[in-house]
């Protein structure tokens, strides 16, 4: 169910002295993923902000199977597994220009009301999207 794919260079600061990517930089790698899939649909997370929607992360997993380095040519698959309802939920795959798996990880997202702090349905307009 949507699955959308963004490609990126790793760059020096992403890296420790070894020229591996550090561990922490995954989860900036699959925020990535996560707009990109969402302008592939159509919607900007800016323009989801502006409409009063925020997505903080509320759950995050990933297991790595092998080090990125620096320069290499990565691509993040972001699927979107289910249909989101006020939860949304990703799984991605992170793939060196080799092909081969380098991380695969897991992400629950909630929608939440900008103004008041709460957790909000999925917005219509992304559920309409979805439905195209």
């Amino acid at each position: 169910m949507g699955l959308n794919s963004h490609s990126f260079r790793v760059r020096y600061e992403e890296t420790d002295q070894m020229g591996v990517v550090y561990h922490g930089n995954y989860a900036q790698y699959l925020e990535m993923g996560r707009v990109e899939w969402l302008r592939a649909l159509g919607i900007t997370y800016k323009s989801m902000e502006d409409n009063g929607v925020m997505l903080p992360v509320i759950s995050l997993h990933i297991d790595y199977k092998k080090s990125a380095l620096y320069d290499d040519l990565l691509t993040v698959e972001t699927r979107l597994t289910s249909k989101p309802l006020v939860k949304i939920e990703f799984d991605y795959r992170v793939l060196n220009e080799a092909g081969e798996l380098l991380a695969t990880a897991h992400t629950v997202l909630a929608f939440m009301d900008k103004r008041t702090g709460k957790p909000m349905k999925c917005p219509d307009y992304i559920l309409d999207k979805l439905e195209d």
